[in-house]
């Protein structure tokens, strides 16, 4: 380690080259994340390192195609997420257009494609051309990460033209924690699951995994093989040479990317914490990547690696306090990781009661043809509202919805409406007659009604994921968390309202 920090003091001395010093303007470099954990670690141990060589690096998450619009309008500096060949469509455009560059390949040796248990894999799931045969227990679901990104398309596409005899099966896309969590209730209950899955990232290392062969024709050969660039604004490299000297060094490997992502998802380590740790054990590494580059004032860049980049200011202690958080993070995942351990099947009886009910009403409306279901609806308008225009609006509305193509949805959203409803019902009814009955009571709900009334629908959402996995069951619960406080406090006041005698 010693002989390591030697080298790397003495990195940035070449003996006939020394990078110029970069312009102001180069201070800060811009960075996109695209949430992706292996991208998420790369991005922390290069900002890390730009931050002790004295500039100011900048992260912001965006999706892939905005990542790409962002370069070319020069909004965004550098991504060092440039999976290839799955974002050929989504560069391609913009490399003939010459408004980003293509610095170099940071990692060679990936794989990107479509994944299952190893019990899966020896139950006969060993290719793509297999899913169909397992349609049922798969439950027609493909489990994908985030809208919008290249993988969920290349599936959708592969679903779209029917390949495989795919043509009935659904693509379900959420955040790659989200898949992760599906992917680990499927993992503890021995349940066959077929997800989107890549190398590197400690999924490979927490689940026993295949990659499903037969697919080059949707991911390409090799796994969906990949190599991922480095890229920049047009004409970065020229303006800002010392850290165009750094990115052209830059080359990461799938077991350090693994440790990174490890140290993120495992041990609940923040990024930026991670990749100084990660610095401190892989010297020769850094030695290597710093070649030819100096610090943003010109000095040399071991030394400034060494010490940890220059020195705290007053005007950093914003920045530092948000380096040194309150492990409030690691804490809540800490309690969420035992109450998943211990209350597994609690949450699997609940998912299972609450997702047959949904299910169970909306193949009963399915049954019904859809012109009698319009009818129907229509006629109930009218009985209830006894008004033909507003019957005729509702109507159209839903042949409408029908032209569209989104009839199936459109029953599954009023099947979990009315789930919703009457589990809302059931609760707050109770709950408001109790809290009409004792003050006290009603006074320590307050707060807490007001504050599920506030929040958004997508804050109850994250956790019910995790512990609920994907599906209408986290939809439904949350809700129902948010519709609570309507009939707790309308019973609250109904029966307070009546007088005592």
């Amino acid at each position: 380690m010693l002989w390591g920090l030697v080298a790397i003091t003495f990195a940035g001395w070449p003996s006939a080259v020394r990078a110029a010093a970069d312009p102001a303007e180069c201070r800060i470099v811009r960075f996109s994340d695209v949430g992706w954990t292996d991208v998420t670690s790369t991005t922390a141990i290069t900002t890390e390192l730009l931050r002790r060589l004295g500039y100011s690096p900048r992260i912001t998450v965006l999706s892939v195609p905005v990542t790409f619009a962002s370069l070319a309008d020069n909004d965004i500096d550098v991504f060092l997420g440039n999976w290839m060949p799955t974002q050929e469509a989504d560069r391609r455009r913009f490399i003939a257009a010459g408004t980003i560059d293509v610095v170099r390949a940071n990692l060679v040796g990936a794989k990107y494609t479509l994944a299952v248990p190893a019990y899966t894999y020896a139950a006969g799931l060993t290719r793509f051309a297999d899913i169909e045969r397992f349609a049922a227990p798969l439950k027609n679901r493909i489990y994908g990460i985030e809208p919008g990104n290249d993988g969920n398309r290349k599936i959708l596409m592969m679903l779209k033209k029917n390949l495989f005899g795919l043509g009935n099966f659904h693509l379900v896309e959420s955040s790659e924690q989200g898949m992760l969590a599906q992917v680990a209730r499927a993992y503890q209950a021995k349940q066959p699951i077929v997800f989107l899955a890549w190398e590197p990232h400690p999924m490979n290392m927490r689940f026993d995994l295949r990659y499903l062969n037969g697919g080059d024709a949707v991911f390409g050969p090799n796994f969906g093989g990949a190599t991922v660039y480095t890229v920049t604004r047009a004409h970065y490299l020229e303006q800002c040479p010392n850290v165009g000297h750094l990115l052209e060094n830059l080359q990461f490997s799938l077991q350090g990317e693994n440790e990174m992502m490890d140290a993120i998802l495992d041990r609940h380590e923040q990024p930026r914490a991670a990749a100084a740790a990660w610095l401190k054990t892989h010297a020769s590494t850094v030695n290597g990547w710093l070649k030819g580059v100096t610090t943003f004032d010109g000095r040399p860049a071991g030394a400034a690696v060494i010490v940890g980049g220059p020195k705290h200011t007053p005007a950093d202690f914003e920045e530092w306090i948000v380096a040194h958080k309150i492990p409030v993070g690691n804490a809540v995942a800490e309690m969420i990781d035992a109450i998943k351990a211990h209350g597994t099947r609690f949450f699997n009886a609940v998912s299972t009661a609450i997702g047959r009910t949904v299910d169970g009403l909306t193949a009963l409306m399915r049954d019904v043809s859809a012109p009698v279901f319009i009818v129907i609806a229509a006629l109930a308008v009218w009985a209830l509202r006894r008004s033909w225009g507003l019957a005729v609006f509702v109507a159209l509305g839903l042949l409408f919805i029908l032209n569209q193509g989104y009839w199936a949805e459109t029953l599954e959203t009023l099947s979990l409406v009315i789930v919703s409803t009457v589990l809302s019902t059931l609760i707050g009814v109770p709950l408001g007659i109790a809290a009409a009955h004792r003050p006290r009571l009603y006074a320590a709900m307050r707060p807490v009604l007001d504050l599920m009334q506030t929040l958004p629908t997508f804050v109850y959402l994250i956790p019910t994921l995790v512990l609920f996995g994907l599906g209408v069951v986290p939809g439904l619960i949350s809700t129902v968390i948010f519709a609570l406080p309507a009939p707790i406090r309308l019973t609250h006041l109904g029966i307070s309202s009546v007088p005592a005698r």
